[in-house]
């Protein structure tokens, strides 16, 4: 405003157009022309600095006259005589006189949950926990119900958020580089047939890296169609044909109940000694369509699942640790953990469904 008035701009107009009164105007006009600050202190006499600070002087022993015998007394009850006379005093001053820590004035502890909370809080931990940090509030809802405890997925992520429960779905997924299929001549039976309706009729396979101990290890996995369970597994150092056949002799179903195996182009798959084993239990064999993941969506999927609960949660000293700890894991993917897909049933559960 001031700068307006000394650039030409009619007083009356500064008045008019920013709704000011006349005396605030020409206030600032002295206060500007005599110590250029706009501030009460600057523009005051020393007159008048000394009478406020006598002013200020007299309410401090006021003050601390009427709050003295609580200078000695606790926390809980300095809080309490601050209360009763912050009509009078401030804040500030008051507990520089107690000696208080102003935190402390203003803390407001959290409201203690009631039964029914602490109950569901303390369920949505256990359920977490025991998915090995990994399921999110959807699954955690469906473990919930089979509990006879209902909340919503709002309010679970909310004790989530709370709790510091962050599932391992978060984390970003490194995408390895796919290598150039080979060009059998063996055909893509399966067609992408993913939901089947007998065990065994189609078991799908992938293998997938494992850091251990600073070098590269590899996991091998069978996966039945049918509900998604891990029906074979094998670790070892190489990517080999060799690794495959060690699933393969892992399964514990007789081997000619299996109608179909399918993989990827992969050489470790498409290969005489896996072809043999194949032919000598009659086992068909299909192969995606080359440069083309979909066709083993659910391989792809698995081992998806695969690296984030378990590979990238891990580190692995040494090829019999990640053998041990693999089983351990199978063994809870299998009996334990709920799977979408399945209706939210472990795939042990799916298998004894009635037919």
């Amino acid at each position: 405003m001031v700068q307006l008035f000394e650039s030409g701009k009619s007083r009356a107009s500064i008045v008019k157009e920013y709704g000011l009164t006349a005396s605030a105007l020409d206030r600032w006009i002295s206060q500007s022309q005599q110590t250029g600050s706009f501030s009460a202190k600057d523009n005051r006499t020393p007159e008048e600095n000394e009478l406020l600070s006598l002013r200020k002087e007299v309410q401090r022993l006021k003050m601390e006259n009427d709050i003295f015998k609580a200078s000695r007394a606790d926390h809980g009850t300095k809080v309490n005589v601050i209360r009763s006379n912050a009509h009078k005093y401030s804040v500030s001053a008051m507990c520089s006189v107690l000696q208080l820590p102003k935190s402390t004035y203003y803390y407001k502890p959290k409201p203690a949950l009631n039964p029914d909370e602490q109950k569901l809080e303390d369920a949505v931990v256990e359920i977490f926990r025991d998915s090995r940090n990994n399921y999110g509030t959807r699954k955690i809802k469906v473990e919930l119900t089979k509990r006879s405890i209902q909340a919503s997925r709002r309010k679970i992520g909310k004790i989530m958020q709370r709790q510091g429960l962050v599932s391992s779905y978060t984390v970003a997924q490194y995408k390895p580089y796919k290598a150039a299929p080979n060009e059998s001549k063996t055909t893509n039976q399966l067609q992408r047939k993913f939901s089947q309706d007998e065990p065994y009729a189609v078991v799908v396979s992938d293998l997938t890296y494992v850091r251990v101990d600073g070098k590269w290890n590899y996991v091998c996995l069978f996966v039945d169609l049918f509900n998604r369970e891990m029906v074979g597994y094998s670790c070892g150092q190489r990517k080999t044909a060799e690794l495959v056949y060690e699933a393969i002799a892992s399964l514990s179903v007789r081997l000619d109940r299996i109608q179909m195996f399918h993989t990827d182009r992969g050489s470790e798959f498409d290969n005489r000694l896996i072809s043999e084993a194949l032919a000598t239990f009659g086992i068909q064999r299909s192969l995606s369509k080359k440069g083309c993941p979909y066709d083993n969506a659910v391989a792809e999927a698995t081992f998806k699942i695969f690296k984030t609960e378990f590979a990238n949660q891990r580190q692995f000293q040494s090829l019999k640790q990640l053998s041990v700890e693999l089983r351990d894991y199978v063994h809870w993917f299998n009996e334990h953990r709920i799977h979408g897909t399945l209706g939210y049933r472990t795939p042990a559960e799916f298998r004894r469904l009635p037919s």
